[in-house]
């Protein structure tokens, strides 16, 4: 006979992903987010190391549609554009010309930063959780099936602000490859199914404003069109709203 676990409340409900096309949706584990993995200036010098990363709750991905909400405690609210990478199979040790049997799906997501917070983290030589991992700053759009799109190739990687372009890139362009950044990954924490791999935005990031209209997304994955809100609008809430 097995033994009931009495929880002392109810679990929270799982975070979840939308599948384009589909009803059904993409059960979400951790969010690992790297660092710069693309060139922001043509005379950088190409990387001898492979790049840092970081991480989110998976609570922080938000659907990429409607009102952006500008987080408290920042005066420097930021965008980054990327490419999303979402597992369905895990792993420790994944060789990189294994690496796309572990990849589900693709989606365009935001990596939002609350830069002057990441600038005083990296003065003080602190964590960067403050900066990175507050509530609804990992926007996505919905995933699209590796067996639907392929593996990307050279796919754009761009965004806009209130039309003005800020960013453009190709995944071709990557410092560090996908498979290269699953096995990286690999070798330092298993893998699991659910996790999320955020692979680096292009130069151009900069800040936001209330009232902005940012739009992005990655060629042949998806579009989203999202309006910045005001802090006051980011009121509490008990429950989360995937």
């Amino acid at each position: 006979m097995n033994a009931v676990t009495e929880l002392v409340f109810p679990a929270p409900a799982a975070a979840t992903l939308a599948v384009a096309g589909s009803s059904a949706r993409f059960p979400l584990g951790r969010v690992f987010c790297i660092g710069r993995n693309y060139r922001w200036s043509a005379d950088e010098a190409a990387p001898t190391q492979m790049p840092a990363w970081f991480m989110k709750p998976a609570s922080a991905v938000c659907a990429a549609q409607g009102v952006l909400a500008f987080p408290p405690a920042t005066r420097e609210f930021c965008h980054e554009i990327e490419l999303v990478v979402a597992l369905g199979r895990g792993g420790r040790n994944i060789a990189a010309a294994q690496a796309e049997a572990h990849i589900w799906g693709y989606a365009a997501g935001l990596d939002l930063t609350r830069r002057d917070l990441q600038q005083q983290a990296k003065q003080a030589g602190g964590p960067w959780e403050p900066a990175k991992a507050f509530d609804r700053s990992a926007p996505c759009t919905p995933l699209v099936p590796a067996a639907d799109c392929g593996h990307r190739g050279p796919g754009a990687v761009w965004l806009t602000v209130n039309g003005v372009e800020r960013q453009r890139a190709y995944v071709s362009e990557l410092l560090w490859s996908v498979p290269e950044l699953v096995a990286m990954l690999s070798r330092s924490v298993t893998l699991l199914p659910g996790d999320l791999i955020f692979t680096g935005t292009p130069a151009g990031v900069g800040p936001l404003s209330p009232g902005d209209v940012v739009a992005g997304g990655v060629t042949g994955i998806g579009e989203f069109s999202m309006t910045v809100g005001s802090p006051a609008d980011a009121g509490a809430t008990d429950i989360y709203q995937p």
